[in-house]
């Protein structure tokens, strides 16, 4: 029998363990259900189809071209050769031509267009993923908002009990003539002012509910009961310990710098091609021959722009000013990032020292309320001032357990910064 009934309370134990939501849930489904989730998807695309159209630079190239000119005059042979008929020229001339083009060697602006598009794409995810990241601080907010709530429904309820006990104590006083009404009225006031309090918690949790249902993409019931996420966690320090996604952005998008600078010396590099002229027009290659004659001409090409060699320093310069900047702006992100980290630190250990007070003064908080319930029983103290009491021990318990929480909340927002 003994075990019958431990297994069942293993069921239920782990059954309410597993029907609680836990923080690491929330962010990894939030993650899932964004809509900007999708864009990974596109980039990988996108990436792939610029890697094959800039291979395809290696096949042949096909040109079709067609002109029909008229021009002034012609090539005529002057003296007559007995025997020989020469036709003069038509002055309107037709050609069509078909040309196909094979690279041999373009100085790496294939390969150079290649890493342009694997860096572009590793800029653009890295991009993504900073977005992404910044869900994790929403996510928290919400999630810590929903536990700070759950605490300060504890301590109302609690409230509420005490106050009904009190109240049901100063019914037996007013009974045995002890008491009056009056004393009985403000006690109901502050069961009252208690049961409004529990209304506004309740609002602002279904309203944190709601919210994070939509980043999550799931239905939260309102009974939904939230784990506490683990306190000890490593606390870093310096921007060695940092390891935001930022900074992988920042080292893809001076990747893409690097490329652009490599890409200067390519356009000023020659290009070497086969080609080969298949064409049919009037006149052909013979251009004495006044009709139309197919022909063809085929060999090796050199073309070598030295165009970019008037802005090339500049170039070079422009690449190197946003190389600087980006820099820049990495050192700025870093020293704020270690700041607010700096700042968490402290505000860590603050709320760690405020609650080794905490005990103390529900402690304290207890012994002067019961004195004061002795007051009231003797008849030394008003019903208002024990009221009073009672307050002040239930908010010592309320900041008691916000201080949990806070505590909780601002170690996984330096683990948010830090990334750690």
């Amino acid at each position: 029998m003994k075990r019958v009934v431990f297994g069942i309370l293993f069921i239920l134990a782990t059954v309410f363990a597993q029907a609680q939501i836990s923080l690491e849930a929330c962010q990894k489904k939030t993650h899932e259900n964004y809509p900007l989730v999708r864009q990974y998807g596109l980039i990988e695309k996108t990436k792939e189809y610029s890697l094959s159209n800039a291979s395809k630079g290696n096949l042949p190239q096909f040109t079709l071209s067609s002109k029909g000119t008229y021009q002034s005059d012609v090539t005529k042979i002057g003296a007559k050769i007995p025997g020989v008929e020469l036709k003069p020229l038509s002055k309107d001339q037709y050609q069509v031509m078909l040309e196909m083009q094979q690279n041999i060697w373009d100085g790496g602006n294939i390969r150079t267009q290649r890493e342009l598009a694997k860096t572009t794409s590793d800029v653009d995810r890295e991009k993504l993923s900073v977005d992404m990241y910044a869900l994790t601080e929403r996510v928290n907010d919400l999630f810590f908002g929903i536990l700070m709530l759950d605490e300060q429904l504890k301590q109302n309820a609690l409230l509420q009990e005490e106050l009904e006990r009190t109240f049901r104590q100063i019914s037996a006083y007013v009974e045995n003539g002890v008491g009056n009404s009056a004393d009985l009225d403000a006690v109901r006031v502050e069961q009252l002012n208690t049961t409004q309090k529990r209304t506004e918690l309740l609002a602002s949790r279904t309203a944190y509910l709601k919210m994070l249902s939509i980043f999550t993409g799931d239905a939260i019931a309102n009974d939904a009961t939230f784990a506490k996420p683990e306190e000890d966690i490593p606390v870093p320090s310096g921007t060695a310990g940092i390891y935001r996604p930022e900074m992988l952005w920042y080292e893809a998008q001076n990747g893409r710098l690097n490329v652009n600078e490599e890409a200067l010396k390519v356009r000023n590099r020659p290009r070497i091609s086969l080609f080969a002229q298949g064409a049919y027009g009037n006149p052909g290659l013979n251009a004495l021959k006044n009709e139309f004659t197919p022909y063809y001409v085929a060999g090796v090409r050199l073309a070598w722009n030295f165009g970019g060699l008037y802005t090339l320093h500049n170039d070079k310069r422009l690449i190197e000013a946003s190389r600087q900047q980006l820099f820049s702006n990495r050192d700025v992100f870093l020293f704020n990032t270690e700041l607010q980290a700096t700042q968490q630190n402290s505000s860590i250990q603050s709320i760690r020292t405020l609650m080794q007070r905490d005990d103390e003064i529900i402690s304290l908080r207890i012994n002067i309320r019961k004195a004061a319930e002795a007051k009231v029983a003797n008849g030394t103290l008003t019903v208002t001032d024990m009221l009073r009491e009672i307050t002040s021990e239930s908010l010592a318990k309320q900041t008691k357990a916000l201080h949990q929480v806070q505590l909780l909340m601002t170690i996984y927002q330096l683990k948010y910064t830090t990334n750690n």
